[in-house]
């Protein structure tokens, strides 16, 4: 015998199954996993700013040990400009 759904069940499980949806790449994206981070060409790292947008001020940089010494980034491999800009530039808040 067939157990039909109650609305209420209904919604709560398509509530659960939106939800694992909308978590589940950023759980399981390549940046998610300690360790792996993205080369510059896939990123199109560039080693000069974008109008006002530049390394410097995303918040994935580390900078160096001045400030125009080249730095590294969480997101992106390699020695990073703080002049640089790529894709991944986020803006600090």
């Amino acid at each position: 015998m067939k157990k039909s759904m109650s609305r209420r069940e209904w919604l709560k499980t398509s509530t659960q199954i939106a939800a694992v949806a909308a978590v589940a790449p950023l759980v399981f994206s390549p940046l998610a996993e300690a360790g792996t981070l993205s080369s510059k060409a896939s990123v199109s790292y560039q080693d000069h700013p974008s109008g006002k947008d530049m390394c410097s001020n995303c918040m994935h940089f580390i900078p160096g040990s001045s400030p125009t010494a080249d730095g590294t980034c969480k997101v992106v491999a390699g020695k990073i400009s703080p002049h640089g800009y790529c894709y991944a530039y986020t803006p600090k808040s």
